[in-house]
């Protein structure tokens, strides 16, 4: 009997089916490291890692990866609440977040990823989208422009109209409403790193 999975796009089962052989690569996106854990991050952690487990005792050879986002305008904020750096509150809410991990034994993540970790490379994806004319810079912060990529939304059914209503407020340096911000220009008190667009730090949309 083949295995199926639900295709979010197709909005239907589909035959399962790796890439490469036997190879099964995993993505999950992981917390926001500002604040500790709660039951709505166990319950997706602990239902990927029996995902995991279930297709290793089928046989597949399986690579799962997982982020942190440890910097991020959250953290940010939290960290003046409390009055510590971002990354003293980003180091010490990822160790609770790894102590709740082994809690609940999710042991199947071969790989945990820090944001933090990973700066240089995703300053090359954001230039390698500038390049290809899919986001644009503008006073040293850096933007998706949506309306190059006219499937944006397919994988949600949702028109980029209807995508602009979850956005927070209007801003002026943006081409469209629906833009996302790839790189933040620095300001003071706040991480950052040197970049080809001046001092600053990954927005959260690239940060996966």
């Amino acid at each position: 009997m083949a295995l199926k999975i639900y295709d979010t796009m197709a909005r239907a089962e589909r035959e399962f089916k790796p890439l490469k052989g036997n190879r099964v690569t995993m993505f999950v996106c992981g917390p926001t490291v500002y604040d500790l854990s709660h039951i709505g991050h166990a319950r997706t952690y602990v239902a990927y890692d029996i995902i995991a487990r279930f297709l290793k005792a089928l046989g597949y050879s399986v690579f799962f990866l997982m982020n942190i986002t440890d910097v991020d305008d959250k953290i940010i904020n939290r960290a003046k609440e409390l009055n510590v750096s971002p990354f003293e509150l980003s180091r010490r809410m990822t160790e609770e977040f790894f102590k709740d991990m082994e809690a609940i034994n999710v042991s199947s993540v071969n790989l945990y990823a820090k944001a933090s970790e990973h700066v240089q490379e995703i300053i090359q994806q954001i230039s390698v989208l500038m390049e290809k004319g899919y986001a644009y810079a503008v006073d040293g912060d850096v933007y998706f422009d949506i309306s190059r990529f006219p499937e944006y939304g397919k994988l949600s059914h949702q028109k980029p109209e209807e995508l602009v209503k979850h956005r927070i407020e209007p801003n002026p340096k943006k081409r469209n409403p629906g833009d996302f911000s790839l790189w933040k220009g620095r300001k003071l008190g706040e991480p950052y790193w040197e970049s080809p667009w001046g001092k600053g730090r990954p927005g959260w949309h690239i940060e996966d």
